[in-house]
């Protein structure tokens, strides 16, 4: 069975690509070339669903065109529309894929400041505004560090923990 805590988010299904139903991949998120898993996954009716894909091919740099084994024309594929599309952990191991945008998919990790060791883990993250903001539970005290994708120093996906070089007295607010 798939959990979702062993999958990360690498993008979003929009609209089917012509009529042979090849759908397009918008990544959110910076995965190098490298990386290929022989299937996504997407959540259908709550669950965690693996698709094995029979093609991929660039449509510009932030997508690509996806080929899903056994669907095969544009009603099939208007059902994955809109759908958010997963990579198994494991196709990731050894792989700095940082995201774009989305932070909520931080939820739960542990943040580590490069400098001074463990901050706190993150509790809930506003994204209501332009400016995302991390909650952050340090020892009871409620910290808000700003999500700006430069700070991140590293990812440590099965330990759940996000290193990151933030500026000084950030976390003394």
């Amino acid at each position: 069975m798939i959990r979702k805590e062993d999958l990360f988010q690498i993008g979003r299904f929009l609209k089917p690509h012509g009529v042979r139903g090849e759908l397009t991949l918008l990544f959110d998120c910076d995965i190098p070339a490298q990386v290929k898993s022989p299937y996504l996954v997407c959540e259908m009716d709550g669950i965690p669903v693996p698709f094995f894909t029979e093609s991929y091919r660039p449509k510009g740099n932030a997508s690509v065109l996806v080929k899903i084994e056994n669907v095969d024309n544009e009603t099939a594929a208007r059902r994955f529309a809109g759908l958010a599309v997963y990579y198994p952990l494991s196709a990731l191991a050894g792989c700095d894929a940082k995201k774009k945008e989305n932070w909520s998919q931080w939820k739960g990790y542990v943040i580590e400041s490069h400098d001074s060791g463990e901050i706190g883990v993150i509790t809930d993250v506003d994204e209501s505004t332009i400016n995302t903001l991390l909650h952050v539970d340090c020892q009871g005290k409620k910290l808000l560090i700003p999500a700006v994708d430069k700070w991140i120093c590293s990812v440590d996906r099965t330990g759940q923990r996000l290193t990151m070089s933030l500026p000084d007295g950030l976390t003394d607010l």
